[in-house]
C-alpha cells in the first residue's frame, strides 16, 4: 500500500468512528406537549455534549389574564452532562408537580434518543401531579363515614 492510500484509510476510519460515538438527542424549544416536534426532531450533539436535557414547565402562558389556562411547555436539547446537572440542581425547589402553581423541572440522561419521554430514567413521572392530587383528598375521604 502506497502511503496516501493507507494515511486516507485511516483518517476514514478515525472520522467515522467519531461519528458513531456522537450523542443523539431529541430537540425542541418551548413546545405545548411532548408531541409532534419533540418527537420529531433529532439532533447529533456537539462535541463536549455528552447528555441530553428535558425541561418541562407547567404554567399560565407568558401573558397571564384572570383564567388563563395552564400548560405543558417542553424543551429538550443537546448539553454537557455537568451543567445539565448544574441545571437540575437549580430547577428542584421549582419541580413540585402542584397543578394549580407554576413550577419547572430538569431532568439529564445519557444514551441516544434517551430523551423521548418527557422523564426517561424514572426519577420523575408525570404521574406526580395525579399523586398530589390524591394526597390532597386523603383527608377529605377519612371524613366519610361507611357504614
Amino acid at each position: 500500500m502506497d502511503k496516501p492510500y493507507r494515511l486516507f484509510c485511516i483518517l476514514l476510519v478515525l472520522f467515522v468512528s467519531n461519528l458513531s460515538n456522537a450523542l443523539e438527542c431529541y430537540v425542541c424549544t418551548e413546545q405545548e406537549g411532548n408531541t409532534e416536534k419533540c418527537l420529531n426532531t433529532i439532533k447529533t450533539c456537539e462535541q463536549g455534549e455528552d447528555a441530553c436535557l428535558t425541561d418541562i414547565k407547567w404554567g399560565s402562558t407568558p401573558y397571564w389574564h384572570h383564567g388563563a389556562k395552564k400548560q405543558y411547555y417542553i424543551s429538550k436539547r443537546c448539553v454537557a452532562k455537568n451543567e445539565c446537572e448544574r441545571i437540575r440542581a437549580k430547577t428542584m425547589d421549582d419541580c413540585t408537580y402542584v397543578w394549580y402553581q407554576d413550577w419547572h423541572c430538569s431532568d439529564c440522561c445519557q444514551g441516544d434518543r434517551c430523551n423521548y419521554y418527557i422523564f426517561s430514567h424514572g426519577t420523575r413521572s408525570l404521574a406526580g401531579p395525579f399523586i398530589v392530587l390524591i394526597a390532597a383528598l386523603v383527608p377529605l375521604l377519612g371524613n366519610w363515614n361507611v357504614q
